[in-house]
């Protein structure tokens, strides 16, 4: 139980049903959905659909999502990878002939937005409520406006150039040139005339008609390869989630193109040792060290499965994991093997359970801030830039190519106990995500904290050549690292953002967290 007399959140407690999101309208949108009769996808989907309109610079329509389902009475949740692919002419060799790299805010980076299929395909199979009752809550913020939020101001400035270079996006996004302050009025019109036509149409809508030709032309005036058949194939796919297991309970997520297999195998690295007995200092040490040989890995082995080879099963076995914590010394850092990756970038995530039991972790994303900064400028369509995963490098399992996803960052999990749902959970944060389920399932499995204060934790990341810490630690905890070999440095900010509910199956309470690093709620009843 957290100290009532310091500042800090309550972990949520519901025996109904409980939604975590990082925004409150999206919260709010979802808890009413489930109030009216809908289930979790169905709350799932009316979330997320308002955080792509009220916190545009992290999700929207233009981006990616994945999700996991756990229907009540399912032993193994489902996986849906939501990922959309490269045009069909997005040969290596076209972009080597060029000279040319995949640059943040280039049209190259945008792969086909697999988002609005995801929510269709979650729906078809799992939802009750049609996708226009589910889409009228963002309707309504895109016309009517909405007030922008602290945490969503703080990100908007901050990240303003990646959208002033674009006549589109700057007309909508920079308002008199300059980035909404906390509490201004926003609204995107030609967004909710977006969002209107996908309702009466369903994902035709945005795959096809208008919409995607308005996408294809701007992306094409750019450079761009896309064309209206790459915008009219897009397909969300089931696959078989991967899994783990950990102090008694079975961690799953989403296979390879997304990075859920570096939780697992970090998770089985650090099965030897009891993490909730070790000090700061050790515990971060070890986190670091086991991060930087799985991130190796995953940057060297991970792709999209269908066109490339990724050893999940020599990945996940014990003979890697012991090989790998084998390698590590709890008094010095080792040099880490530094390749040239991108940079941080944001999310959102959120979970839903409903009053039956089902359980929804959903993720969705346009990757960077903003994402490639090009907006489709009739559709009001922001596009994500996932396709700077990729390298231009010919061999290399996620080199670009025809129809191809590129490795990605996003991922949701759920912990499972005895084929029944514990708790869905995720950690948003780019990169940080596979070390931040880490951190976050190892606050509660080993170090008895609950929901909240897990997510309230301070976080620790070794990646891109340094150890990044929050403040909050013990005091000295930089020095000693630093006298172990790491190059600390202060986090340039919060370190991603989370939400969690645990449901406990003996009683039915759901006990619900959300981060205090961004501007979301856990609301339940």
């Amino acid at each position: 139980m957290r100290d009532f007399s310091k500042p800090g959140r309550s972990a949520l407690q519901a025996g109904t049903a409980a939604v975590a999101t990082s925004h409150p309208l999206a919260s709010l949108a979802a808890i009413e959905v489930l109030r009216d009769g809908g289930n979790a996808v169905d709350a799932a989907i009316a979330a997320v659909a308002v955080q792509g309109v009220v916190d545009p610079l992290m999700t929207g329509l233009g981006g990616d999502c994945f999700a996991l389902v756990a229907p009540k009475g399912a032993a193994v949740p489902r996986a849906l990878n939501g990922s959309g692919r490269s045009p069909a002419a997005a040969h290596d060799a076209w972009y080597l002939e060029r000279g040319l790299t995949i640059e943040p805010t280039s049209p190259h980076a945008v792969t086909v937005p697999g988002a609005v299929a995801a929510w269709d395909r979650l729906l078809a199979d799992h939802g009750t409520k049609p996708l226009a009752d589910l889409l009228r809550p963002a309707i309504a913020y895109a016309e009517d406006g909405y007030r922008v939020q602290p945490r969503v101001a703080f990100d908007w400035g901050r990240n303003a150039a990646r959208v002033a270079g674009d006549p589109a996006s700057a007309a909508l996004f920079l308002p008199g040139g300059t980035a909404p302050a906390a509490g201004a009025r926003m609204a995107n019109p030609r967004l909710a005339a977006t969002l209107r036509r996908i309702a009466e149409e369903g994902p035709r809508g945005f795959y096809e008609g208008p919409v995607a030709r308005d996408m294809v032309e701007t992306l094409r005036a750019r450079g761009g390869l896309h064309t209206l058949e790459d915008f009219a194939g897009a397909a969300p796919e089931w696959v078989t989630p991967i899994t783990t297991r950990y102090r008694g309970y079975d961690v799953y997520e989403c296979p390879p193109s997304g990075q859920g297999l570096a939780v697992l195998m970090m998770l089985n690295m650090l099965k030897p040792d009891d993490v909730g007995a070790l000090s700061d200092l050790d515990r971060v040490h070890l986190f670091a060290e086991a991060c930087k040989q799985v991130y190796h890995h995953r940057d060297a082995l991970f792709a999209d499965p269908v066109l490339a080879s990724v050893p999940v099963d020599h990945l996940l076995s014990q003979a890697w994991h012991v090989r790998a914590r084998g390698a590590i010394d709890m008094g010095r850092a080792q040099a880490p093997v530094i390749w040239p990756e991108i940079a941080h970038t944001d999310t959102v995530y959120l979970c839903v359970v409903d009053r039956d039991g089902n359980a929804v972790s959903l993720i969705n994303s346009i990757f960077q801030p903003f994402g490639s900064g090009i907006t489709a400028p009739e559709s009001g369509v922001l596009l994500h830039n996932r396709g700077i995963s990729f390298r231009v490098e010919p061999g290399h399992p996620n080199t670009i190519g025809p129809r191809k996803r590129p490795m990605h960052t996003i991922i949701p999990g759920m912990l499972m106990r005895d084929g029944r749902a514990v708790a869905p959970f995720g950690v948003m944060g780019g990169h940080y995500q596979a070390m931040g389920h880490v951190e976050l399932l190892t606050g509660l499995l080993d170090r008895g904290l609950d929901v909240q204060e897990a997510l309230d934790a301070p976080r620790s990341f070794a990646y891109g050549g340094g150890l990044e810490l929050e403040p909050g630690f013990s005091p000295g905890l930089a020095e000693a690292l630093a006298a172990r070999g790491h190059p600390v440095r202060p986090a340039p900010g919060p370190i991603g953002g989370g939400q969690v509910i645990w449901i406990d199956q003996a009683t039915g309470t759901l006990t619900a967290g959300s981060d205090f690093r961004k501007d979301g709620c856990a609301l339940g009843y």
